[in-house]
C-alpha cells in the first residue's frame, strides 16, 4: 500500500532498502501535515481581557510603554537574534556527533575510554560552571563555548590518544556550557527586554523544532563533507559554523546571575555556587523539575545508544542505511516540537488551568514515552526470532522521538517557571550531574545486559519522570526561596 503511493518519489532517492525509504517519506510526510496542521492555530498568550483592546507592556526599566504590535516587532528581532546562533550551534554540534565514533575508529584508538572521559568531565565540571557562567557572564560563558569548540574539533586532528583524551575532557566542560549558557542567556534578557512570559514557549518551541532540523540537515552536510574531505571533514565544518556563531554573539548584550551592589562577598564565585545549591535544596519544585529532566534526558540518550544495534539485531531486509533512519527520527523530534503550541493552548483552554498545562502536558509526554519503550522490551523478550516485530519497534522509536520533540519545549518552559533567573546557569549545571551519571549507567548497561532489559530500565526512568512531574501538577504557590529570588 504504501509503495504503491510512495513510488514516484522512490525514483528519486538513493538505492536504499525499501522500507527504509518508505520510513522517510512517511516521516516527510507526516512533517508537511504536521507543519499544515499547526500553521492553523494562532496562538494569542495574553489574556482575553488584553486582547478585547489594545494592550501595553512597560519594558524592563518601566520608563517607557510599547503598544502590542511594537512589541511583538521587539520580539520577533530579539528571537530572530537568538535562534540564528542557536541553530548555527546545533548544526556544528550534530556535524560533529554523527562521524566522532567513525573518526575514533579510523584512529585506532580506545574509544571507550574517550567516550567515557567526556561523561566523567561533565559530570565533575557541571555543579561549578554553572556559577561562573552566572557570575562572569552568559555571553562571555557563550563566547568561551565556541573558543573551547574550536581548539576541541582542531585537536581531533591529531591521532594522539594523549591529546584526544585532552580533547574530551575540555568536551564535557563545553558540553555544560552549550546546556546552560545559552538558555541562560535567551531568559533573562527576554525578561529584562520586558516580554510576555508566555512567549517563552515559542521561542522553546522553535527551539526544538529547530534542533531536529539541523539534526537532519547535519546528517546530509556532514556526509557530504566526508565523502570529499575524508572522516575529519564534519569536524572542519564544525569549526566554520562556530566561528560564524562567535562573530554573531558579538553583538549580544551582556546578562548576569544575581549581583550585590556594594557588597563583593555576596557577589563572589563561591556565593553564587552555595546560593544555588541552597536554592535547589530549599525549594522541592526546583529539585523535581530537575530531577524529572535528568531522568528524562538520561533515558533519551541511553535509547540513543541502543537504537542502532537493536536494528542492526533485526536483520533488516537490505541491511541498515543508519543516516536514512536518523533523518525519519529526526524528522519525529520536529513533528513533536510543532506540536506542542497547539497542545499547550488545547490543555490550558479547555482541560486544565493556564497555571498547570505545562506540568499536566509533561507528564503525560513522559508516560507516553515510557509506553513506547515498553513495546521493544516486550517484542525482544518474546522470542529468538524478532524480525516478525521490526515495524513494531521501528514505530516505538519513532513515537518516542516525538515525544522527545515535545518535552523538549516543555521542560525549558518549566525551567523558567521555576529556577529563579538570578541563579539560573548554576542550577541548571547542579542537575547535569545526576543527568551524566544517569548516562554512564545506561551506556554501561547495554553492554553487561540483554537489549531487553534496557529498555525495561529505559522505560523505567521515564516512568519515573511521569510520577515525579505528576506530584507538581497541585503544588501549591508557596513563598519559597525561588519565588523569592525571582522577585529580587
Amino acid at each position: 500500500m504504501v509503495s504503491r503511493y510512495l513510488g514516484p518519489a522512490k525514483a528519486f532517492l538513493p538505492d536504499w532498502p525499501e522500507w527504509a525509504v518508505d520510513i522517510l517519506l512517511v516521516m516527510t510526510g507526516m512533517l508537511t501535515v504536521t507543519y499544515g496542521v499547526t500553521s492553523f492555530f494562532h496562538i494569542d498568550d495574553e489574556s482575553e481581557e488584553n486582547t478585547k483592546e489594545e494592550s501595553t507592556k512597560e519594558n524592563g526599566n518601566g520608563k517607557a510603554k510599547k503598544n502590542r504590535h511594537e512589541l511583538h516587532e521587539e520580539f520577533d528581532v530579539f528571537r530572530r537574534q537568538y535562534m540564528i546562533v542557536y541553530l548555527v550551534i546545533m548544526l556544528a554540534d550534530w556535524m560533529q556527533g554523527t562521524h566522532m565514533y567513525t573518526l575514533y575508529l579510523s584512529y585506532n584508538v580506545n574509544i571507550s575510554a574517550l567516550f567515557l572521559t567526556g561523561f566523567l568531565s561533565g559530570a565533575i565540571f557541571a555543579p561549578f560552571l554553572g556559577s561562573a557562567v552566572d557570575k562572569f557572564g552568559r555571553k562571555r560563558s557563550c563566547i568561551v563555548y565556541c573558543v573551547l569548540e574550536i581548539i576541541i574539533n582542531t585537536m581531533e586532528h591529531s591521532q594522539n590518544f594523549t591529546i584526544l583524551l585532552i580533547g574530551r575532557v575540555l568536551g564535557g566542560i563545553s558540553t555544560n556550557l552549550l546546556f546552560s549558557a545559552f538558555e541562560s542567556w535567551m531568559t533573562t534578557e527576554h525578561r529584562k527586554k520586558g516580554f510576555p512570559e508566555e512567549w517563552l514557549s515559542r521561542t522553546y518551541s522553535e527551539s526544538s523544532v529547530g534542533n531536529g532540523v539541523m539534526a537532519v540537515l547535519a546528517g546530509i552536510v556532514a556526509q557530504v563533507l566526508e565523502d570529499n574531505l575524508g572522516h575529519i571533514g564534519p569536524f572542519q565544518g564544525a569549526i566554520a559554523l562556530t566561528a560564524l556563531a562567535l562573530f554573531l554573539i558579538l553583538r549580544w548584550d551582556e546578562n548576569y546571575g544575581e549581583e550585590h551592589a556594594g557588597d563583593h562577598s555576596k557577589s563572589s564565585l563561591y556565593h553564587q555556587f552555595i546560593e544555588g545549591w541552597s536554592a535547589t535544596v530549599s525549594d522541592s519544585r526546583i529539585w523535581r523539575i530537575g530531577m524529572t529532566q535528568a531522568l528524562s534526558e538520561g533515558a533519551m540518550y541511553t535509547f540513543v545508544f541502543m537504537w542502532v544495534p537493536t536494528l542492526l539485531s533485526l536483520d533488516p531486509p537490505g541491511g541498515l542505511p543508519t543516516g536514512c533512519v536518523f533523518s525519519a527520527l529526526m524528522m519525529a523530534i520536529s513533528c513533536g516540537g510543532m506540536m506542542f503550541p497547539p497542545l499547550y493552548m488545547v490543555l490550558s483552554k479547555y482541560v486544565v488551568s493556564k497555571a498547570n498545562a505545562a506540568e499536566v502536558c509533561a507528564s503525560l509526554v513522559y508516560l507516553l514515552a515510557s509506553i513506547c519503550m515498553v513495546i521493544p522490551a516486550m517484542c525482544l523478550s518474546l522470542s529468538q526470532d524478532n524480525t516478525g516485530f521490526f515495524t513494531s519497534i521501528v514505530a516505538s522509536f519513532m513515537l518516542v522521538e516525538f515525544c522527545v520533540g515535545l518535552f523538549m519545549p516543555l521542560a525549558g518552559t518549566l525551567r523558567s517557571k521555576y529556577v529563579p533567573d538570578a541563579l539560573q546557569g548554576g542550577i541548571l549545571n547542579i542537575f547535569r550531574l545526576p543527568l551524566n551519571a544517569i548516562v554512564v549507567s545506561g551506556t554501561y548497561a547495554t553492554d553487561v545486559m540483554a537489549p531487553a532489559d534496557v529498555f525495561k530500565l529505559v522505560s523505567a526512568s521515564f516512568w519515573c519522570a511521569a510520577v515525579l512531574q505528576a506530584t507538581m501538577v497541585f503544588t501549591k504557590k508557596e513563598d519559597v526561596k525561588s519565588d523569592h529570588l525571582k522577585k529580587e
